[in-house]
């Protein structure tokens, strides 16, 4: 593990939102804006992003603050749709692209060029319906997902909908979460529903590539998804082969989104830490359209089962936080079956160290 202390302390959280949470980080689904003119803003790093649809389709996205005073043009986590950005303070107003339109009071004033206050831009990036930003690296991004690309390829995740979203705040730091979703060493411990549907020792973690980390895990015989019961009420994503419909597959795309790959929906976790001990957790599950459009189809399946299972691992996720408060707590050593735990550990910590 690392060291105790970048488990608890601020100043180290500090650091991740200057360097690892202002790089490529995952905002949400890109179907949140689909329209022209729709924007929302989310927060990201040390501030908040202000995404924005243009009448040319593209997105586009704006440190969250006017160019006047520093106010939010939109609050976090707010959407909208307007013909142009307006602060709601002073009234300053953008163009979606960015560019400045006009500030009351000021067309007579000299000195003043428009021209020269549009909105700081944000890079962006929208792959596989969701939506990634980033302030703060050199790094393009294709490097940051190389090789995830051929794991996603088959699951049609563009074209999948979102139906449920439930928002958790969990005690705990956000690495400590993180590194229980790399291991099922755990599962026969505190996860008896999904050990019933999936084999805890199944399965095999992928080579790391880029910035993310991951593994399958096998489906048990009889059952096609994970639910209470391994039934589904929804349908396999028509592409998938013969071993993508009997797996589940984890991913760590780091620093802040997990995604679980079924064969008939997507979950996905979005991770915003709050304080050192403290994350807020936005978790939404995504279905093919042929699903949604059946007569009298619920995500409650899928839904509950991971609402369970979530609130069992957040339970002790700040367990764990609470024990490494424990005064002369050391850490042991990781089980074999926690190397994905170790990978990640090995990035974080290369990244302390201030290597690519």
């Amino acid at each position: 593990m690392l060291p105790v202390g970048a488990y608890r302390d601020e100043a180290v959280l500090v650091w991740e939102r200057n360097n690892l949470f202002n790089g490529w980080v995952s905002l949400g689904r890109a179907e949140e804006i689909k329209r022209p003119r729709q924007m929302k803003a989310y927060a990201a790093g040390t501030g908040g992003v202000l995404v924005v649809r243009g009448d040319d389709g593209l997105l586009r996205g704006f440190e969250n603050a006017c160019r006047h005073r520093g106010h939010e043009l939109l609050a976090c986590d707010r959407t909208a749709e307007n013909r142009a950005i307006v602060c709601p303070y002073h009234a300053w107003s953008y163009r979606l692209d960015g560019s400045m339109i006009g500030a009351p009071g000021y067309r007579q004033a000299k000195n003043f060029d428009p021209s020269e206050y549009g909105l700081h831009a944000v890079e962006l990036r929208e792959w596989h319906g969701w939506v990634f930003a980033n302030r703060g690296t050199d790094a393009s991004f294709e490097s940051h997902i190389e090789g995830l690309g051929a794991v996603l390829e088959r699951y049609e995740a563009s074209d999948l909908v979102s139906v449920e979203t439930h928002e958790y705040d969990v005690a705990a730091n956000w690495k400590v979460i993180v590194e229980n979703y790399q291991e099922c060493y755990h599962c026969p411990s505190i996860h008896p529903e999904l050990c019933r549907v999936s084999p805890p020792e199944s399965g095999d973690n992928l080579p790391p590539q880029g910035s993310w980390i991951g593994g399958d895990m096998d489906l048990r015989e009889g059952a096609a998804t994970m639910s209470l019961d391994g039934h589904s009420d929804g349908t396999v994503m028509t592409r998938l082969d013969e071993v993508e419909q009997r797996t589940v597959m984890y991913i760590a795309v780091l620093p802040n989104m997990l995604i679980s790959l079924h064969p008939d929906y997507i979950m996905t976790h979005l991770l915003t830490p709050i304080t050192a001990e403290l994350t807020r957790i936005r978790c939404s599950w995504a279905f093919p359209t042929a699903a949604i459009e059946r007569e009298g189809f619920s995500p409650a399946y899928a839904v509950d089962f991971w609402d369970i299972t979530n609130r069992q691992d957040w339970a002790a996720c700040e367990s764990v936080q609470r024990g490494l408060s424990t005064p002369g707590f050391v850490p042991g050593p990781l089980a074999p079956a926690e190397d994905g735990v170790y990978d990640f550990v090995r990035f974080v910590a290369s990244k302390y160290a201030g290597q690519d």
